[in-house]
């Protein structure tokens, strides 16, 4: 059997993280250069914009978000006036956070934005290999899906 050195560039995890920084790397200028967004208030309003009023922990299960960085995110889209902030009904220590009518006109704009960047990312591609990278990373998110972390304690 051949002995074969492990390779990050071969790495299947390491290809995906890499293509997926690259591409939000790439769209992070649109909002950072209207709003002065940083990626994870991006991924908060688009949550919120998409799923509706939740909890930070809602957001946090959604986009595989650490808590404390959802937590910043939050606190600046408030003062942004971007984002409100409820008592939970069912959890005393929880709050509902929504998008304000502020929050919704930026997402709706962003939302117009990310579609004609996703367009433009689908055309370089063309339509039948971005089909194809769809259904592989439909498929990868399947498969990996009830596959937990190993090892970690």
């Amino acid at each position: 059997m051949a002995d074969k050195t492990f390779d990050l560039q071969d790495f299947l995890p390491y290809l995906l993280n890499q293509a997926a920084e690259a591409t939000s790397r790439s769209f992070e200028g649109v909002y950072k250069a209207r709003y002065g967004m940083t990626r994870t208030q991006w991924r908060v309003l688009a949550n919120l914009g998409r799923f509706g009023a939740m909890t930070a922990r809602d957001i946090c299960r959604i986009s595989h978000i650490e808590k404390t960085k959802v937590s910043r995110a939050v606190a600046a889209l408030e003062t942004e006036v971007m984002l409100a902030r409820a008592p939970s009904p069912e959890d005393g220590r929880a709050e509902i956070l929504s998008l304000t009518p502020r929050g919704l006109a930026v997402f709706a704009e962003l939302g117009e934005r990310a579609q004609a960047f996703d367009a433009d990312l689908r055309a370089k591609l063309g339509p039948e290999l971005a089909a194809r990278i769809d259904a592989i990373l439909r498929e990868i998110i399947v498969l990996q899906a009830d596959a937990g972390p190993e090892g970690d304690d």
